[in-house]
């Protein structure tokens, strides 16, 4: 049975989707204890073959995350710095690395390491009154989980520098017009709307969408003549799978596939 480690993060399993709700109240900020924990338990979601999609949502209505806990930082203790910043990296990292899809229900603000932990997701659906930034500069900062990589790659360098060098944020219409968001929906909507599109996921071939995500994300690193090769082998290597044979033959057969996750 997977279980949370920490009581600052809420799962629960609906059908093959994990979500897990940040709860820390009252901004939903990040602790050593908290990073720890998701990356713990994106380990366990990795691990149950019959997960197939991972929401990730803050608790309440005006704040998916806040980030890191300042106060942590505040008597500029380089060892504990180093010891956050890694776990930063953990657990941002597991959940890039989640073989299934993530979706981030941004339910509010999203800053910092709140925001790092969205853009970690594959997809990310705001609600259309929350504010998106990484505004560590202005603390003498900077964004240590992913956020001077991953803003970039999603958003184009301009707008990433907009955002970390001028310390610019983004209502949620900015968000989806620039590309940090997929999605804006009404007040309230994002988690009905992440689990909707997690339906869609469950209707793929779980072991097809591993392997096209892990191609997906191969393209920010490889030379692309490189990149084509992988994807065919990645192609044939479907054929070892039961859900490629059971994929097919259910097309055939006009049913319903019954995915097995193997």
């Amino acid at each position: 049975m997977i279980e949370s480690s920490t009581e600052k993060l809420k799962l629960e399993v609906e059908d093959h989707t994990a979500i897990v709700t940040i709860d820390n109240p009252a901004a939903n900020v990040w602790d050593e204890e908290s990073l720890a924990g998701l990356r713990d338990l994106v380990a366990q979601l990795d691990a149950d073959r019959g997960i197939y999609a991972l929401v990730v949502t803050g608790q309440g209505e005006k704040f998916f995350s806040a980030g890191a806990d300042l106060k942590v930082f505040a008597d500029g203790d380089k060892a504990r710095a180093r010891i956050m910043a890694r776990r930063f990296g953990e657990a941002f990292e597991a959940l890039a690395n989640f073989r299934g899809v993530s979706i981030a229900a941004i339910n509010g603000y999203a800053m910092g390491g709140g925001l790092e932990c969205a853009m970690a997701c594959d997809l990310r659906i705001a609600e259309e009154h929350a504010q998106m930034a990484l505004p560590e500069g202005t603390v003498g900062l900077l964004p240590c989980g992913g956020g001077t990589q991953n803003l970039p790659w999603i958003v184009g360098e301009g707008w990433a520098k907009r955002m970390i060098l001028c310390g610019e944020r983004v209502d949620a219409i900015t968000a989806e017009r620039i590309g940090l968001a997929e999605q804006v929906v009404a007040r309230g909507e994002s988690l009905a709307s992440a689990k909707a599109l997690a339906a869609k996921v469950a209707k793929q071939s779980p072991m097809s969408v591993s392997a096209c995500k892990n191609l997906i994300q191969q393209a920010r690193h490889r030379v692309l003549g490189a990149a084509y090769t992988s994807e065919r082998e990645a192609f044939v290597d479907l054929f070892d799978t039961a859900d490629q044979k059971e994929g097919v033959t259910a097309f055939l057969e006009k049913r319903q596939a019954e995915w097995k996750n193997a």
